[in-house]
């Protein structure tokens, strides 16, 4: 699919096939996120997942999104809301509630997945109905899919070593990142999304980690200096989120109306919100490549001593996964054979070289 495609369809643009017949409005949901309706998701895979619903349904499902938790609570709230219909759907993550869903864990570990967000969640949604199905019985999923590359951005001058990450106030997103910059040497602070732009305000942090994607909405470049990603195809850390209605509202909808949901969950949704993530990052690194903030690669030699560390994290996490009674090497080689499948099933979509190519060289070091 060619980029212009992937961007139509995205958006919303794609001409759907769709009954015109009026139906009266049969139901109202009220789905919820934590992020800028402006940012990356939102606005390629949310929104028009809301107009797909409504056009598919003939308007008799109508979807209210609201964003930055406007109908309450706090990002790590969101899958207890939506279980008990508090809510009827909305955006999760997981890892936001540490220890609750252990296994989620597999899938954020550093270096094993692909920068491409679309490739990533084939093996994410692949892997949540091999092991994930009873964590979130509790719920009605719809997809299950993992952000695009993250890196590191920051103040002052760019990352060009491993041992800068020394002393580093920075926002860990995930318990697994939290490890990861431990042992680095880091001072990891776990927080989510909406908390990161007033804590750098504030000077409580350095920086952190984050995507392209969520840049221009929490205004990391005005609040930051320097965007450090590391070389190759493997993100230095990822984030799975699950995309889930309440049980009991989907279970009242006439089968039609199921049917208009189920074709627009799984896999497709899936593959559709990674590619959003995709999407939101070119947006996010033009904006930053906009500013005079630098943007920066580790050279091949640190991103090896980085992987390096970030190996022996996995080790750790599949060890103490197993003294849990878990089989963490399973869980780790089935990522690993995954995302090997979701490469070879699909080629390589280089959204970073579509959104690099108006930089001069010496942006990029």
């Amino acid at each position: 699919m060619t980029s212009t495609l992937l961007r139509a369809a995205l958006s919303g643009a794609a001409i759907f096939c769709v009954a015109t017949t009026a139906f009266a409005q049969d139901v109202t949901l009220r789905f919820q996120h934590f992020v800028s309706p402006n940012s990356g998701a939102p606005i390629y895979f949310m929104e028009p997942w809301v107009r797909k619903i409504e056009e598919d349904s003939g308007g008799r499902i109508k979807i209210e999104m609201y964003p930055l938790m406007q109908l309450g609570g706090k990002a790590s709230d969101q899958y207890d809301l939506i279980r008990d219909g508090a809510i009827d759907g909305g955006w999760v993550v997981p890892g936001y509630q540490p220890g609750r869903f252990p296994e989620t864990e597999a899938l954020e570990l550093p270096f094993l997945m692909p920068k491409s967000g679309e490739l990533a969640s084939v093996a994410a949604w692949n892997f949540t109905q091999k092991y994930l199905l009873d964590d979130f019985k509790d719920v009605h999923l719809l997809a299950a899919h993992m952000h695009g590359e993250g890196l590191v951005h920051k103040k002052g001058a760019a990352l060009e070593v491993m041992e800068d990450f020394q002393g580093l106030k920075l926002r860990a997103p995930t318990r697994t990142s939290t490890l990861l910059l431990d042992k680095l040497g880091a001072v990891p602070v776990g927080m989510p999304v909406p908390a990161f732009p007033e804590a750098l305000a504030k000077g409580v942090l350095d920086g952190g980690m984050i995507t392209y994607e969520m840049a221009p909405s929490l205004k990391l470049d005005e609040l930051t200096d320097s965007h450090t990603d590391v070389a190759g195809d493997t993100a230095f850390y990822n984030l799975y989120f699950i995309w889930a209605m309440n049980k009991a509202k989907y279970d009242s909808l006439p089968d039609d109306l199921k049917a208009v949901i189920d074709r627009n969950s799984g896999l497709l949704a899936s593959q559709w919100s990674g590619a959003a993530y995709d999407l939101g990052d070119e947006d996010g690194l033009r904006v930053i490549a906009q500013t005079d903030n630098e943007i920066a690669v580790l050279s091949a030699e640190e991103t090896a001593r980085l992987k390096a560390v970030g190996d022996e994290v996995v080790s750790d996490w599949s060890a103490e996964m197993t003294a849990k009674g878990y089989d963490g090497a399973a869980l780790v080689a089935d990522v690993k054979a995954m995302v090997a499948e979701a490469m070879e099933r699909q080629p390589w979509i280089d959204t970073r070289g579509a959104s690099a190519a108006h930089l001069s060289q010496d942006r990029i070091r």
